[in-house]
């Protein structure tokens, strides 16, 4: 779409409160124009956005976590992720945190795509790194996070996902990426 056209589904800010501000999210109702012109409320949350991780071990094979996810209740496998600081780039974010989660560094990057999770109620967006050539220096943990670590293939982790045992969007879109890139089919994308 060219930038000087008007997307006519296009809803414009009126009004903008903070009805809630947290740690790292923050969630605001806004009163906006509808196209048809009337008015509505839209609440949502605010986040400084994320990575994702496919970390590549020598023998192919994709490293993934599993971790106890608090709002749903239950643990989840999943690539390793994590929000993006202030003044932090995403490509240093996913050093950083490859480095931390997993305790292995990567010499090798490539800026895969990007993905919104959440777009009914929240700005969040998650760049997608492939991570390769590993070398283990040893994890970092934060304060209160508790890791166990899975390798699977890209087999694997397909059956994984169709049985119900994958079920994290950011992991089940990042395979997608990551099986067309390691196939071949894509070349890298310009990172953010």
């Amino acid at each position: 779409m060219d930038d000087e056209q008007k997307d006519t589904l296009e809803e414009v800010q009126l009004s903008s409160a903070v009805v809630y501000s947290g740690l790292f999210l923050n969630l605001f109702q806004d009163r906006v124009r509808c196209p048809d012109g009337r008015e509505a409320l839209r609440e949502y949350v605010k986040h400084p956005g994320a990575v994702v991780v496919i970390p590549v071990m020598p023998d192919g094979k994709l490293l993934l976590e599993r971790q106890f996810r608090y709002p749903v209740g239950r643990a989840f496998i999943e690539f390793p992720a994590g929000k993006i600081d202030p003044d932090e780039s995403p490509l240093d974010c996913a050093v950083r945190e490859l480095e931390e989660e997993t305790g292995y560094r990567a010499s090798s990057w490539t800026y895969l795509g990007r993905m919104h999770p959440c777009i009914g109620y929240s700005n969040e967006k998650i760049e997608i790194f492939l991570a390769q050539s590993l070398t283990y220096v040893g994890h970092q943990w934060d304060e209160g996070e508790f890791l166990e670590f899975v390798e699977m293939s890209l087999t694997e982790m397909e059956e994984a996902v169709l049985s119900g045992d994958i079920t994290d969007s950011k992991t089940i879109t990042a395979l997608f990426w990551a099986e067309r890139q390691l196939a071949g089919k894509f070349g890298s994308s310009t990172a953010p």
